[in-house]
Order: structure tokens, then sequence, then C-alpha cells
């Protein structure tokens, strides 16, 4: 293929990526508009699938979705957030950033909805999504590799991605001794209250807000376009529990421990004491990926959680996932074989995603209750840069 100078570089031709949730089909994406055609082979029957709650898609994410088409195709799908304002337990404001010239875009939305928009801008793209693919083993050789699935079928191209999420079996294929994901000190939940209908809250909240309040707990929460407040919460454990052993215990008993430990916070105790059982998001233990030792041999590579999930505390999971998709595809189209474009897409992306995957932990720790320190607010230029003004400039050589 040739590059943007018509010069010819690449001799990758063709690619398997493992995983069809966000990381996947943003991956096969970048590559197509490289010139290099991907199949994604997903494990799960269909997409989405009812998987997950809400995450946010931050400003430097948007603009990674842009440069494979995908921007407009999710912006759909979500609620603008016109800014983030600080409170305490109390409801009171200390810091409000709202208003300000040049405020980035950010976007709220479920994930599964986010799963589906993608899903299906690619295959409109000309992707082909595989479903019920369960990788099973991957063998390199001279001038490929091969997929191995447990359905009994195989697959060979160039290079294979592992985009599959933090529990990442291409992770374990090509290094064993890999971390496994670390537990963040608290379990996740969320909820949807109809605020209006049981008589308003104690605290306004304006339409797409959103909201971060810090008492003895930590609480986030935004008004929905249809006047539902989603809020989502912490609860503080020493030990981790697995996603299974959470979905064991009933939903009344989370709650009752979750009212207990938000009582007399504005306006926790009013949104978790409004949230019926069944509509208790149970997200489950908060997780992050370790510094992980090898990204790629010589012709597979990770991308996404599956290398770099910061936890949720980041509010750049998604977004970090899409950035590497487009500077991976970048490296493949400048660099003459796989196994350099491998090493200059690790070098471009580690420092950017370990930072911020250690700036995650720091919030971790303050939400499990680990640091006395009060929390302090940035002002809005340290809100929002250079986090969330990153943009990878496609058309420059990598």
């Amino acid at each position: 293929m040739t590059n943007s100078t018509g010069t010819r570089i690449t001799d990758v031709r063709t690619a398997l990526v493992i995983g069809g949730g966000i990381a996947g089909p943003v991956t096969a994406l970048a590559l197509a508009r490289a010139g290099i055609e991907a199949t994604v082979f997903e494990r799960r029957p269909e997409a989405a699938d009812g998987v997950g709650a809400m995450l946010s898609i931050a400003p430097n994410g948007l603009a990674a979705l842009a440069v494979v088409g995908a921007d407009e195709a999710v912006r759909e799908v979500g609620q603008p957030v016109p800014g983030v304002v600080m409170q305490d337990g109390t409801g009171r404001t200390l810091a409000d950033f709202h208003g300000f010239p040049g405020l980035p875009e950010s976007l709220a939305l479920r994930r599964a909805d986010l799963f589906r928009a993608l899903a299906d801008h690619a295959i409109a793209g000309g992707i082909d999504i595989r479903y019920g693919k369960r990788l099973v083993n991957v063998v390199e050789h001279a001038d490929g590799v091969t997929a191995e699935f447990a359905d009994g079928t195989t697959a060979t191209a160039d290079i294979l991605i592992g985009a599959d999420g933090i529990r990442s079996t291409v992770r374990g294929l090509i290094d064993p001794d890999a971390p496994a994901p670390g537990y963040g000190g608290v379990l996740s939940f969320g909820g949807i209250v109809d605020a209006a209908a049981s008589g308003g809250l104690d605290v306004p909240i304006e339409s797409g807000m959103m909201y971060f309040a810090f008492g003895r707990t930590f609480l986030g929460f935004w008004s929905l376009p249809d006047g539902r407040v989603v809020w989502f919460g912490s609860l503080p454990r020493e030990e981790s529990l697995t996603f299974a052993e959470v979905r064991e215990v009933p939903n009344e008993e989370w709650l009752a421990r979750l009212r207990e430990l938000y009582t007399g916070h504005v306006p926790g105790e009013a949104l978790i004491g409004r949230t019926a059982p069944e509509d208790l998001m149970v997200v489950g233990p908060m997780e992050f990926m370790p510094d992980v030792p090898t990204w790629h041999t010589g012709r597979i590579v990770l991308l996404g959680d599956a290398v770099h999930a910061p936890s949720s505390s980041s509010g750049q999971g998604a977004s970090l996932a899409a950035e590497s998709a487009v500077e991976l595809a970048r490296c493949l189209r400048d660099r003459p074989t796989a196994a350099e474009a491998f090493a200059a897409y690790e070098a471009l992306r580690r420092p950017r995603v370990e930072a911020i995957t250690g700036d995650a932990q720091r919030k971790n720790k303050a939400k499990a209750g680990k640091t006395g320190d009060k929390p302090s607010f940035p002002t809005p230029e340290q809100m929002f840069a250079p986090v969330h003004k990153f943009h990878i400039d496609w058309n420059a050589r990598a």
C-alpha cells in the first residue's frame, strides 16, 4: 500500500481483530482507512448483548472517533455533557466548569448503545464482524498468524490484534505471566430515578450537566432529557468480589448497604433511597490493568482494555481505546513491517496511558477512603487539558 505521500510503506495487508466491543470495530475502521483489510471476531452472540451500564466519551475520544468517521453515529445515541459541577456532600457547589469558551464536548451514554452504534457503523462501512467466535489459541508462523476458535474454525491473516477487553485471552496467549486485572478498592453501582415523580431533589440539576459530589463518599449524577436522574456510586470493600459473586447478592441487600453509606449525603441519600431494586445497576468491582510488560510479539499486538484499562474513575477507558486504534493504524500504515509498527505504537501510547491510569488509581484511593486528603479542584484549563484536548493528526507520519 502507499501512505498519504504516495510512498509504499507497510507489508501488512490483512488483520484479525479479536473483540467486538468498543476497541474492535474502531480498530477495524482505522485499519481500513490505512488500506488494511480487517475482520472482527466477537465471542458474544451479538453486538452489545445488554452488557454494561453507563459511560462517557471524552473530547479526545470523540476526536479519535472522528478520524474513522464514527463520531456522528455515537452522538446519535449519546447525550451531550455541557460541563461539570463539583459539590460537597451537602449540595454546596465547590467548582463549576460550565459555559467556558472553547469547552470541549463530552457525551454520556449507555455502554450497550455505544457497542451497537459502533458495530452498526463498522458493518455499514464494509467491516466484517463475526459473532459467536471465542478465541482459544493463536499460532504465529513466518508469513502470518492463525486464530483458532472454540467452534473448530480458524482464520489467518498477516497480523492479529487483541482488543478483547480487560480479561483478554490474547494477552495470556502472548505472555502467560501477564498480570491479571487489579482491584480498585470499591464495588461500583448505579441507578435511574424519576426525581420529578417522587417530589424532586434537594439540589437543582441542570439537564446534561455532570455532577461529582464528594462527602464521606463519592457520588456522580446527571439528568437525562426526560427528567430522570442517573447516579453512580461506590461501596468501599477491602476484598474484591467477582462480578458473578456480586450478582449473587440480592439487589435489596446492596441497596440497604448503599443507603446506609450515603445517609446524610446530598443528593445521594435521596437518589439511592428512591432507587427501586429492579433499577439498580450492579456494575461490579472497579478494576484496572497494572503495567503490562509485553504489548506485542512479531505478529500479535494488544489494544484497548486488554493492555491499558484505566479504572472507571478516569472517565477515559473508551476514549483511550479509540485513540489507540487510530494510533496503531497510523503506525501500521507508516512502518515497513508489523514488528516496527508495533514498537512505534507502544512507544507512542505507553507513557500516555500509564499517566492516566496512575491518576485514576489516586482517585480510586479517595473513593475507597484510603486517603485523608480533601478533594482538590482544578482550573478550567487543567480540567480539559492536556488529556481531553489530545488529538491525533492522521495525516502526520507516525
